[in-house]
């Protein structure tokens, strides 16, 4: 037997005189280097994970994911079984040295659960982790909207998260007549949409929407209402995503606190007010020659009346000096 088999016996031997209490404040070993963490939802209750651990000379330790862990496993990049000792409560593992990047696998539960609608899991795992998350196209991070579209994940970096999908999520289609076209809009919600309409005046759609905290995405032609937007409910402005925008739909995604009616107004209103503007030229150019004019006209009769003074004051000093004259020959 080895030494370096001899000193993992030993680390095994210490590890299992530990009562488990304890186990997960100690650190045997040095924290092993991953090359990947993969985390495969299937479904709300089944989701495979697997480390990639790079080779070592020494023991390492693995942190593993938290919840529920079955069917954990250690093997090596051909298949073959090693050593390993779990740590607590499956909170981890230590792995045997070896000259082969190592494959921990093992399937996780009771960490997704369903709220408002949304399959939730507040994940939290300080390496970067790639999910695969099968037939689902819009997920929510931190309920910021990510559109999968053909991929089938995200990678997440040092990853501490609150991530939220759903499944068969309703959609509801309305078609839209203007100026002898038609336009298909979208929307996306578990939430009861009612009153829906569009304001050809004002180019602005409107909605009443039931339900607490479901998200809401409307799906909308750009030539129908162009950006930028602003998002009301009941008259007040709220916050609201835009992140897609293929050249001819927009993307915009709500999550209102309590039920109420929706507003959604894009550029169109405000550039109407810009061209009421610029379309009366004429009126604020006229006002300008107006002051022109009358500050001349105020200039002009200024400069006569010093021309006038200056020439009166000649006079009157022209006619005293005569006198003057006068007075002296006499």
């Amino acid at each position: 037997m080895s030494s370096k088999q001899i000193g993992f016996f030993i680390i095994l031997a210490f590890i299992i005189a530990i009562p488990i209490a304890y186990a997960q404040e100690i650190s045997i070993g040095e924290k092993a280097e991953q090359k990947s963490v993969e985390v495969v939802i299937s479904s709300s209750d089944k989701i495979h994970v697997k480390h990639v651990i790079t080779s070592s000379n020494s023991p390492r330790q693995v942190e593993l994911i938290n919840g529920t862990i079955t069917n954990l496993s250690v093997s090596d990049e051909e298949g073959k079984e090693k050593q390993f000792v779990i740590i607590g409560d499956n909170d981890g593992v230590i792995i045997n040295p070896s000259q082969k990047n190592i494959i921990v696998e093992y399937d996780l539960g009771d960490v997704l659960f369903l709220k408002n609608n949304m399959w939730t899991w507040d994940f939290r795992y300080l390496e970067t982790t790639s999910f695969i998350i099968p037939k689902v196209d819009l997920i929510f991070v931190n309920s910021k909207p990510v559109y999968l579209g053909e991929k089938n994940g995200i990678l997440c970096h040092g990853c501490q998260m609150i991530l939220e999908y759903s499944i068969d999520e309703p959609r509801i289609l309305q078609n839209i007549k203007f100026e002898n076209k038609e336009f298909l809009i979208e929307i996306r919600t578990f939430a009861e949409i009612n009153q829906f309409n569009f304001d050809q005046t004002t180019k602005s759609i409107s909605f009443d929407v039931n339900g607490e905290n479901q998200f809401i995405t409307t799906i909308i032609p750009l030539e129908l209402l162009s950006r930028p937007y602003n998002v009301y409910m009941g008259g007040e402005k709220i916050f609201f995503h835009e992140y897609i925008n293929n050249g001819t739909h927009v993307w915009l995604n709500i999550r209102p606190d309590n039920s109420g009616n929706v507003s959604i107004i894009g550029a169109t209103v405000i550039s109407d007010e810009k061209s009421t503007i610029q379309n009366n030229p004429s009126t604020s150019v006229s006002n300008v020659n107006q002051d022109i004019i009358v500050y001349i006209l105020v200039g002009v009769i200024v400069l006569i009346g010093l021309v006038v003074m200056v020439i009166m004051m000649r006079k009157k000093k022209l006619s005293i000096t005569s006198r003057e004259i006068q007075d002296n020959n006499t």
